[in-house]
């Protein structure tokens, strides 16, 4: 088979009157292939098949099978034509079928897929897009929940790391990113999040509506299955991941957070984007014949956007996460811990923190209030501890000392009385201590040697030979 370039340089030096012989002896092809391409017989780029499709006899039936099922499998197709007598591999099956696309097209399952697309308007300052994007297997040992946040008209991206995907912790980081972003939009895209969109409707959660309202903002939903009305944050999640998460180096939610800014910062606000994008084509035809109109960047373009003034404080949610209580009697919350009276060690505790607010309130598994502490600054490793709590693990901890000489532990100590008759009650005559029967000693060695005389004392037995 001769490839299109070769097919081309055939056809140029046929014009130049060579023959086929000299053709085949400068491609090095034989002379009967080089006649079929001059001839028409054959095609470039596309192989004469070896022998009939062994498909061909059982088209019908297979596309008759597709109209009941078009979503049948292939395994299970194969396992009925070849009890009609197709005799090729599930392999040479399945791609028959691919190359004579015989499988009909699903509309309601390849969604974009195959179709044509345009590209959406979205006015400046009008739309932020909303999107979660998890990863397991966080460097810190748990999940790394982020949200993104992303501008449709200039693609600025913002992104905040949570501790769960929660209705307060959606909230607490929504309010984070609008202030990176430095404002909010009129609406709010988002994709059917159940936190958000009441499943199986357009409707907003009763619970999130008031927080819509306290920014001033209209939320959109996605159309049912069609994700891809919310492109720029997508295409802003893939950025993120493929950029910043493959090749961070954070170790901890803190550092990690602290990464991501910086990245989104510098590298994502320095994304150029085309002009003739964001232009009229009016104002590109004004350009004099030449002229380059320079690129600009995320950045610039986001600059432009005129975005709506945020509240001064988040909407009131309560943010609640469950911590364990450590042998420092305290508890972790937002890279700080928090202190609790001594003698909960292992004990699950709720922490609870209402968004405006300067305080962290912890509850016992009951549910009752056992102390309230002044909110640290988060990530700044600060240890909050009530003078109460200090006095009490203080005593505690002193009472623990002891003043005693530490054990000797190479000294020998034998099993006393008491457990040697325990021993003697366990195991009847044979825990018995055992003893030597001297006199009984000086009797066999007497008979075992006659003539020696045997001297026996207290816990000795000697002996001399007679003369």
């Amino acid at each position: 088979m001769l490839s299109r370039g070769e097919d081309v340089e055939v056809n140029a030096l046929v014009a130049r009157g060579w023959n086929i012989s000299a053709i085949a002896r400068h491609l090095g092809r034989d002379r009967g292939t080089i006649a079929n391409y001059v001839n028409g017989r054959t095609e470039p780029g596309v192989r004469r098949p070896a022998g009939p499709d062994p498909l061909d006899r059982f088209a019908a039936y297979v596309s008759a099978r597709f109209v009941d099922d078009p979503h049948l499998w292939a395994t299970a197709l194969f396992d009925e034509v070849v009890a009609m007598g197709y005799d090729r591999s599930y392999p040479s099956f399945a791609r028959q079928l691919r190359l004579g696309a015989l499988r009909p097209h699903c509309e309601a399952c390849t969604g974009v897929k195959g179709r044509e697309t345009v590209e959406i308007d979205h006015p400046a300052g009008e739309e932020t897009q909303w999107d979660w994007f998890e990863r397991r297997h966080a460097p810190w040992g748990a999940t790394a929940y982020v949200l993104l946040g992303t501008l449709s008209h200039s693609g600025r991206t913002r992104g905040v790391l949570a501790e769960a995907m929660d209705q307060p912790h959606l909230i607490e980081a929504m309010d984070a990113v609008m202030r990176r972003l430095g404002g909010t939009t009129r609406v709010w895209r988002t994709d059917r999040l159940a936190t958000v969109i009441v499943p199986g409707t357009r409707d907003v959660q009763a619970s999130f509506a008031p927080v819509a309202k306290h920014y001033s903002a209209i939320v959109a939903p996605c159309p049912p299955r069609r994700g891809n009305r919310k492109g720029a944050v997508e295409c802003g999640v893939k950025y993120v991941c493929g950029r910043w998460w493959r090749t961070m180096t954070a170790t901890t939610p803190t550092d990690a957070q602290v990464s991501l800014d910086r990245f989104l910062a510098t590298t994502g606000d320095a994304r150029l984007r085309p002009p003739g994008r964001y232009l009229d084509p009016d104002e590109l035809d004004a350009l004099a014949d030449g002229q380059r109109r320079p690129w600009p960047t995320v950045g610039a373009l986001a600059e432009a956007e005129v975005l709506m003034v945020l509240p001064a404080m988040p909407y009131p949610a309560t943010v609640e996460v469950t911590k364990t209580v450590d042998d420092r009697a305290s508890v972790a919350f937002r890279g700080n811990r928090y202190s609790v009276a001594p003698g909960l060690g292992g004990v699950e505790l709720t922490l609870r923190h209402r968004l405006g607010t300067g305080t962290v309130e912890v509850f016992s598994p009951a549910g009752a209030l056992l102390v309230s502490h002044r909110l640290a600054a988060p990530g700044s490793g600060s240890m909050v501890r009530t003078p109460e709590h200090r006095a009490a693990l203080e005593a505690v901890v002193l009472s623990q000392f002891s003043t005693a000489r530490p054990c000797d532990r190479k000294a020998n100590r034998p099993p006393g009385a008491t457990a040697l008759a325990e021993r003697a009650r366990l195991m009847g005559p044979e825990g018995a201590e055992p003893t030597v029967d001297l006199a009984g000693m000086a009797e066999v060695v007497r008979l075992a040697f006659p003539g020696t005389t045997v001297v026996s004392g207290p816990g000795v037995v000697t002996g001399e030979a007679s003369a």
